[in-house]
């Protein structure tokens, strides 16, 4: 409500401060007809105004912005593959019974396009029925995620990511296993439900 306020006094204050001038020129060299000819072409040049603005220069400015956020967000996935990610894969790569085959799916080239990753996503085949769970797999990853927590907080914390759902969504997810895991003091003799619940989490 006090948004509108403002809003409508400046509003007003503006038109009353355009309508004064251009009493004051109309006063001074008595040039009714001019004055109301001038007022109109700068009217007319008013739509033109806006869509070189509004719709123009506004567009190239917020794809210059999105352009810097994307460059500030790869940084930041640098950095987290860096510090966690590549580790991370290591480590879940350890509970894959199927790990021969996506390895072998997985020699990546330079010669590789968008179509060859999309390709290999689609063919390589992993859920919690591949997973072979064991205690000393359980207890490195939670003892790695425990040692990480402090950079996964700082990189959630970056406001960037709200450009990068997928990303986010993967900190979350990473977030949630740690959480699981560390609510399981003793890895060592899980019963079989939290084993298959910790399978869906990893």
């Amino acid at each position: 409500m006090k948004y509108r306020t403002w809003y409508l006094t400046i509003s007003t204050t503006l038109i009353a401060l355009s309508a004064f001038f251009y009493m004051i020129q109309i006063h001074i060299f008595h040039e009714e007809h001019e004055t109301f000819f001038l007022m109109l072409q700068d009217l007319s040049f008013v739509p033109v105004n806006v869509l070189l603005v509004t719709l123009i220069l506004d567009r190239l400015l917020k794809k210059r912005e999105k352009q810097g956020l994307l460059n500030k967000m790869n940084m930041v996935i640098g950095v987290f593959f860096n510090e966690v990610g590549t580790e991370l894969i290591k480590i879940v790569g350890g509970f894959l019974e199927n790990i021969e085959d996506v390895n072998s799916r997985l020699q990546i080239s330079q010669k590789w396009k968008d179509k060859d990753f999309k390709e290999v996503m689609h063919k390589i085949s992993i859920g919690p029925d591949h997973l072979a769970i064991d205690s000393p797999n359980l207890i490195v990853l939670k003892e790695f995620l425990e040692k990480k927590k402090d950079d996964l907080l700082n990189m959630l914390a970056n406001p960037n990511l709200l450009e990068h759902d997928t990303f986010t969504n993967l900190l979350w997810a990473v977030f949630h296993v740690a959480d699981e895991l560390a609510h399981r003091p003793d890895l060592k003799n899980l019963p079989t439900g939290d084993l298959a619940h910790l399978k869906v989490d990893i």
